[in-house]
């Protein structure tokens, strides 16, 4: 079974790092500090701890109300549809500006296809001497 990166939400009380690097609702940093200490001030507060950066050492982890987690997970599911996919396919098509009308008439139909498939289309003119 392949270890899946979760998605972007609390992480409970479930916290693998003994030592974290703690980070208040408002951004401001609070040090490192025991996950003890970390779960405590999440109780006191009534707040959530999500995981930032885990490459790192001590693993990032920032102190979260539910309405800044959804906040969070909809900025980065916009982010996430604004980046173009790995698998996206762009056309070129290259023309002189003395083509003729059917040629011309031609390449639209080429092109209206392939964004009816959702393809990028680059399109080119050369002048024409």
């Amino acid at each position: 079974e392949p270890k899946r990166k979760a998605a972007f939400g609390s992480v409970g009380r479930r916290i693998p790092y003994r030592i974290l690097h703690v980070i208040n609702q408002d951004g401001e940093s609070l040090g490192n500090m025991h996950r003890a200490e970390a779960l405590k001030l999440m109780d006191q507060h009534n707040l959530k701890l999500v995981l930032l950066r885990e490459n790192v050492e001590p693993p990032v982890y920032r102190l979260m109300t539910g309405q800044q987690i959804h906040e969070e997970q909809l900025k980065r599911a916009e982010k996430k549809k604004a980046s173009p996919k790995p698998g996206m396919v762009q056309k070129e098509l290259s023309f002189s500006s003395a083509i003729a009308k059917n040629d011309l008439e031609t390449k639209t139909k080429q092109i209206a296809q392939w964004i009816e498939k959702k393809y990028h289309v680059k399109v080119t003119v050369r002048q024409a001497k």
